[in-house]
């Protein structure tokens, strides 16, 4: 068994590479793939980049993993504060890496058919160009829905956070605040379009705080640990 500050520690270092991984598949890759509603430029820009893209696809798959193993170390590290919310966050978790495992498999396949590897000549140019932005699309909107499990653990983990007394009070309020901004950013892009559109900007603010925050204090804090009354008497005497 590992010290709850090495635990943390190694929870903080997957923690940031989920965040490094993630951020150039969907940062990097996608948008310089991906032109919504556009088949030939979407198509010329995949056939343009088609090993960023396999790159993009090995790091969406790495991002899952990691993330999978983040809540497995933090399974281990907050389960005596409460079993049960511990279990939902490693729930949720798995959740979103499998979404997010599925809709790298839609962009794969795209690029398989952009550069010729699937056979879909029977469908024409048009056809085949029509193809591949569906499958690209179903990987864009794909992982836009795995945000709400993306959202939804981070509630469990600040309650944890909150109630281990391991961690600042103020962290784990914003963690759930940043769980309820993903799920407001999620329901405004798939019922109002134009509304998530100017609010997304708004709504990252908080998990753009919130989870760096977490990374960070895991990695050079660890956990906060009291001494008991005892300890700290007799260093004083």
């Amino acid at each position: 068994m590992s010290s709850p500050k090495r635990l943390a520690r190694i929870a903080g270092f997957l923690y940031l590479l989920v965040g490094i991984f993630g951020g150039f598949a969907e940062g990097y890759v996608e948008p310089k793939m991906y032109v919504a509603g556009n088949a030939a430029a979407t198509v010329g820009n995949i056939v343009a980049n088609a090993g960023l893209v396999r790159l993009g696809v090995v790091a969406d798959l790495l991002d899952a993993t990691c993330f999978v193993f983040v809540a497995l170390v933090l399974y281990v590290l907050l389960k005596h504060v409460h079993k049960s919310v511990a279990r939902a966050m490693l729930v949720l978790v798995m959740l979103a890496a499998g979404i997010t495992c599925v809709s790298a498999l839609f962009e794969f396949e795209g690029l398989r058919i952009a550069t010729g590897a699937v056979d879909m000549t029977a469908l024409g140019a048009t056809g085949s160009s029509a193809l591949v932005l569906l499958m690209v699309d179903m990987q864009h909107y794909g992982l836009l829905a795995a945000q709400i499990f993306f959202g939804l653990w981070l509630a469990p983990l600040g309650y944890l956070a909150y109630k281990s007394g391991w961690f600042p009070r103020a962290l784990g309020v914003v963690l759930i605040a940043a769980a309820a901004s993903y799920i407001v950013d999620l329901l405004a892009a798939f019922l109002f379009p134009d509304i998530g559109k100017a609010i997304h900007g708004f709504a990252t603010i908080i998990p753009a705080v919130a989870e760096p925050s977490m990374v960070f204090y895991l990695l050079v804090i660890g956990v906060w640990i009291r001494k008991p009354k005892t300890e700290r008497i007799l260093a004083v005497a």
